[in-house]
């Protein structure tokens, strides 16, 4: 075998995935180094994608030409639209996905990727070259501070892989050490192997390492639970998917479940709090805020009598069930024990119980926007090791990783994404300029352009960016283009239709909606709150004879149409004000200023831009403790 590579990617779960692809689609020879081929892409904790914030991130991996998204769509078992009672800005889908089916759909997609090798073993050593690369593909980038250059990494079976671009997506394998109660066990999933030795190589380039914590629940035997005890929570049948491409959802749709705990389970997790991990100083990493365990719900919402729970099937074909919102490490007895105290779990069986785990992470302030070490030059990073949470947040990091690696290696500009742009463009640049002190998760209140960032527009804002890259396939591009020239003429039509008072009063009537005193046109009635394109094509033949003339995609393009004229106003404004903060952007100052010599400056903004070394006067403007008077001073300095 040849062992020499443009691209190494170290870890298969979401974050390797995209980030082998998107490399190898772009024309890099790329290896992918997983330590159980059987466990590629695995849910670690809840077997769902998407969510708050979550989803739109998933589409639009799938609009740069990532897989997440056709995957998702292949093994889905129950598929929600979240927040449908709020504006489309704050919409975001969320599917329940078979785990195991998930897994096998992941490996068919790499398997057949062109430039793609796998290969199982665990990396123990990243080879630096300490004097400059003569690899003639990368000679002419520019290595800015960087002290080395990777050269390649070395397994624990001993074989030395050879690369000049290295893409780390290790998850919670660095160092892993799980929690149940007092027992510690060495392991980065359970009754998996840590991944040791690795982190320490890295460090030893100068990059900064930490320790985090994230949990999960205990897996649930189904036959052992009373469903007639519980809530029932059906999936949507609608024509929503994660992909713009592909088909429709194949799989048997399943439910999930509801139910709470009560007072009699909160004492008995009391009871077991000296044993808890996260309470005798057991841990000392700091947990993700916005997933909490049972014992610091408790803890931190003392006054609750119930917290809600969520059973979620983990496939078609298996009886095992998540129980979302239990993430625990207590101990084996006391998870158990407190869970037969609510009625429907009282011959309770479970498969494995909760626990919690600590790993390694980099700091990801040391990362440049395209995800490439500041310190050793061709090293990248992605995912849960920059301090992130979520299988989303990881994918999107991968897929940016991986393609810029590989414009890397062809001499090409970064691509970095913008926040008016896109949700990973917002998780990259908070990740490097803000940095984390918790595992960060992605929400849809840290974009200031959420009404830019809708989930049903990520083909609009990133598909012929991609395209024009080589990452998104020509069908993909001309998928868009279709829907683009579709929506455009439905928004003319409705800009230019006349309608007639008299004709369309008694509908409107009907419709709850106030008559008109004059004709308008069909744009006008569009924008009203009680109204849709649907409901209008009931009253106007013409429009419905429009609508229906769509063959593909009808119901998709229906709603993007119509989101996009019902609320132009606030995309418009939103769109002025980004633009407005793009002039920051194109402000480049990077290597302009030697902070600590401008007294001028707070001190503690002479620390952090010193530390952080922010490429635009915009990333400057959100480095937390650089104040606007800072930033002025900037300007001014640049000015002269």
């Amino acid at each position: 075998m040849e062992l020499k590579f443009d691209v190494v990617v170290v870890g298969a779960g979401h974050a390797g995935c995209e980030a082998a692809t998107a490399a190898a689609k772009l024309g890099a020879k790329t290896c992918l180094i997983t330590m159980d081929m059987n466990k590629i892409a695995q849910m670690s904790c809840n077997p769902a994608i998407g969510g708050i914030a979550k989803g739109q991130i998933v589409r639009e991996i799938d609009a740069l030409g990532g897989h997440t998204g056709e995957v998702t769509d292949a093994t889905a078992i129950q598929f929600r639209m979240l927040n449908r009672s709020k504006g489309p800005a704050m919409w975001s889908p969320r599917a329940q996905c078979d785990r195991g089916k998930f897994i096998w759909a992941w490996r068919e997609v790499l398997e057949n990727t062109p430039n793609l090798s796998i290969w199982q073993d665990q990396v123990v050593e990243l080879l630096t070259d300490k004097t400059q690369t003569s690899n003639a593909t990368i000679a002419n980038v520019k290595r800015d501070d960087c002290k080395c250059h990777v050269s390649g990494l070395r397994t624990m079976l001993g074989v030395i892989f050879k690369a000049p671009c290295v893409i780390i997506t290790a998850g919670t394998f660095l160092n892993g050490l799980m929690h149940i109660g007092r027992t510690q066990i060495p392991g980065g999933r359970c009754a998996e192997l840590p991944s040791l030795h690795l982190s320490e190589s890295i460090a030893a380039q100068g990059i900064t390492v930490g320790r985090m914590k994230t949990g999960t629940p205990v897996r649930i035997d189904g036959r052992s639970v009373d469903f007639s005890l519980m809530q029932e929570q059906e999936g949507e049948q609608d024509f929503h998917k994660f992909s713009y491409m592909g088909e429709p959802r194949q799989l048997p749709q399943l439910p999930c479940w509801i139910t709470y705990t009560n007072e009699q389970v909160h004492d008995r997790l009391r009871a077991a709090l000296p044993d808890s991990p996260l309470y005798n100083g057991q841990i000392q990493s700091i947990g993700p805020r916005y997933c909490p365990s049972i014992e610091t719900k408790l803890v931190t919402f003392s006054q609750r009598t119930e917290h809600q729970l969520f059973l979620e099937p983990e496939g078609t074909s298996t009886n095992e069930y998540y129980l979302n919102g239990f993430s625990s490490s207590l101990p084996i007895d006391a998870q158990i024990e407190a869970l037969k105290l609510i009625p429907a779990f009282r011959n309770l069986q479970v498969y494995r119980p909760g626990y919690a785990i600590e790993y390694d992470y980099f700091d990801p302030t040391q990362l440049r926007h395209s995800l490439e070490s500041k310190i050793v030059d061709g090293l990248f990073m992605a995912g849960q090791v920059n301090g992130t949470t979520g299988y989303e947040e990881a994918a999107g990091q991968g897929l940016v990783a991986g393609v810029n690696a590989a414009r890397k290696l062809a001499g090409q500009e970064p691509f970095v994404m913008r926040r008016d742009e896109s949700y990973i463009g917002v998780l990259i640049d908070d990740l490097v300029t803000k940095g984390v002190d918790e595992p960060y998760r992605m929400f849809t209140s840290r974009a200031e352009y959420r009404i830019l960032l809708r989930q049903d527009d990520a083909d609009a804002r990133l598909t012929e960016r991609s395209y024009e890259m080589g990452l998104a396939s020509r069908e993909r591009y001309e998928h868009w283009l279709r829907k683009k020239q579709t929506i455009n003429e439905i928004e003319e039509f409705c800009n230019s239709f006349s309608v007639k008072a008299a004709l369309i009063n008694p509908g409107l009537k009907a419709l709850g909606s106030e008559e008109l005193q004059r004709g308008c046109k069909l744009i006008d009635l569009v924008m009203r709150p009680q109204l849709n394109l649907s409901n209008l094509a009931i009253l106007i033949p013409t429009l419905s004879d429009k609508l229906n003339s769509i063959k593909d995609r009808r119901e998709e393009i229906i709603e993007a149409a119509e989101v996009r004229m019902k609320y132009s106003g606030y995309i418009r404004r939103e769109k002025e004000i980004a633009e407005k903060i793009q002039r920051l952007e194109n402000i480049r100052i990077k290597g302009r200023f030697n902070y600590e010599d401008i007294k001028s400056l707070s001190t503690e903004a002479r620390q952090k831009l010193t530390k952080i070394d922010p490429e635009t006067m915009a990333q400057a403007s959100r480095i937390p403790g650089v104040s606007p008077s800072d930033i002025n001073v900037l300007l001014v300095m640049m000015n002269r």
